[in-house]
């Protein structure tokens, strides 16, 4: 794919093309979390975005609430709490991060980054989790 950071494509799982933006799994087991990459330019912040291409970006994040929420349910943990981050300090692009959060997860009640290793999925649990995103997210 090209326009995105080598970053994402080493971190996560490519789920399709949403109108406004390339969405991906995260490689990470430990919580159901879908990244979405705009596609279109160079962008580094929500304000570099055209005009419209904000609020098209606010309904991918939520539809990508419904999928992270899909991906809780198909792997047995059902998602308490949705966050959502633009933060960008690691990697530029702008990418928005929906994240799904359990009580008993591994960071709680602190933010993810930086917390412990990623976990890889197991081949069965990745085809769920990917399978739930994919049908809630229309791809």
């Amino acid at each position: 794919m090209t326009g995105l950071d080598p970053a994402f494509l080493a971190t996560s799982h490519e789920l399709g093309e949403l109108a406004l933006c390339h969405a991906r799994l995260q490689a990470d087991a430990r919580y159901a979390w879908i990244v979405l990459i705009p596609r279109g330019g160079a962008y580094r912040e929500m304000e570099d975005l055209p005009a419209g291409a904000p609020e098209q970006l606010m309904g991918e994040i939520l539809r990508a609430g419904a999928a992270v929420r899909a991906v809780g349910q198909a792997l047995g943990r059902p998602v308490e709490k949705l966050n959502v981050g633009a933060l960008g300090n690691v990697t530029p692009q702008l990418h928005v991060h929906v994240v799904g959060r359990r009580a008993d997860d591994a960071a709680w009640p602190d933010p993810v980054w930086g917390r412990g290793q990623a976990a890889p999925y197991d081949a069965g649990a990745l085809d769920r989790a990917m399978a739930a995103a994919r049908a809630a997210l229309g791809l």
